[in-house]
């Protein structure tokens, strides 16, 4: 019988919360650790949920007890600090010519990696057959035996928060918890559809991320490029309010507002590219004209870059007035390709607007992990959910 959940759903989905809180802890300590009355004062949660908590990690093989603090008068406290290679992940971006897969530790650490042609105008099973074949490939090169079992994961680490939401794991994963997708927009992160991508018509509709699911016997999370790379970066703390503007085959941004992603209410936020910036400018493939991303490609055709980056530092400078936030990050292969003019050009337009509004300019700088900012934080799509994060 449907209906409303019960007090019994609630108790689980706040013992996942506490769990992904002590997680979290866990895993920012890194090598140092954490001992329990730490874990305690940081959640507030008392030393007995604490101890239950960290006793359920440790079953699963998640924590680790690694030494004592110094005493301060009583029985020295033990510390705990997370295993990395408990569980891995799989993050894989779909590029409109190319493919990239990674294997990531819980720490979000690389353990392999691969690159490949894709096409992305190739028919839906042709495409899906050569992502599944490389997420293999992936595991074999990674050498770790993934392939060899299930995930591993019981019930009590689905009551601790150890498992994302989705499908059931198996197949492909002693250990593996799911494989986050990353791919050019607009979709509907929510349902894991694509819409109609830019020049690939053909994918309005499709249901990638159950379809990938099904091929792999493996949760799987899809969501914008953009937005993965903005989500790598609110993980590691290396932004809380700015935007992740991405240049590659196309024009896209990923916005990270208050220490989350912000996608929007359709999950359609950060099409950057198609604000108008020239009414009668040349045809955009979304149907509209004079697009920042028409134009900007443009100028990357003609190998000027001095124009592509003034063009992005319009549309940058206007991001910056509408959201008010305090840094601009750069990416994608254009970008990475050759960053010196894009990152002058971009914080050029950006002070001149800035000057006129009487305010001081936002800094620009480019991603820290240049080329796998977008692959890396599609593993962290999967990974977010076990520390209360996404």
């Amino acid at each position: 019988m449907s209906g409303a959940a019960g007090p019994g759903a609630n108790l689980t989905a706040l013992r996942s919360h506490n769990a992904a809180l002590v997680l979290r802890l866990l895993r920012d300590a890194g090598e140092d650790g954490v001992s329990r009355p730490e874990l305690a004062g940081h959640t507030g949660l008392t030393p007995q949920a604490v101890s239950k908590i960290t006793a359920r990690l440790r079953t699963e093989g998640l924590a680790v007890e690694a030494g004592q603090r110094a005493s301060t008068g009583g029985k020295p406290p033990a510390v705990l600090r997370l295993v990395p290679g408990a569980r891995h992940a799989i993050g894989l971006q779909l590029d409109r010519d190319e493919l990239t897969a990674v294997l990531v530790d819980l720490a979000g650490t690389p353990v392999a990696a691969r690159t490949a042609p894709f096409d992305f105008g190739a028919r839906a099973e042709e495409a899906l057959a050569a992502a599944t074949a490389e997420v293999r490939a992936l595991l074999a090169d990674a050498g770790t035996g993934l392939t060899d079992a299930g995930t591993g994961l019981t019930e009590t680490g689905t009551e601790t928060g150890v498992a994302p939401g989705g499908a059931a794991g198996g197949g492909l994963g002693g250990g593996l918890l799911g494989v986050g997708v990353a791919a050019p927009g607009p979709l509907d992160h929510g349902s894991g559809v694509l819409h109609r991508v830019t020049g690939f018509p053909q994918w309005d509709g499709f249901p990638l991320r159950d379809a990938l699911a099904e091929r792999l016997a493996l949760p799987v999370v899809l969501d914008k490029d953009t937005n993965a790379a903005a989500l790598g970066l609110v993980t590691t703390g290396t932004a809380a309010s700015a935007a992740y503007l991405h240049l590659g085959t196309g024009l896209g941004a990923g916005l990270m507002l208050g220490g989350d992603v912000y996608r929007g209410a359709r999950t359609d936020a950060g099409e950057f590219g198609h604000q108008v910036i020239q009414l009668d400018g040349p045809p955009c493939e979304c149907g509209n004209r004079g697009c920042l991303e028409a134009l900007c490609l443009a100028a990357v055709a003609r190998d000027d870059h001095t124009d592509a980056a003034r063009l992005l530092g319009v549309g940058a400078a206007n991001l910056v007035r509408l959201l008010d936030i305090d840094r601009v990050l750069l990416g994608g292969r254009v970008v990475l390709a050759d960053p010196e003019p894009y990152v002058r050009g971009v914080a050029t337009m950006i002070a001149e607007d800035s000057a006129r509004a009487s305010r001081l300019p936002v800094p620009v700088d480019v991603v820290e992990r240049g080329g796998r900012a977008v692959v890396e934080g599609a593993a962290r799509l999967v990974l977010a959910p076990l520390f209360a994060l996404g």
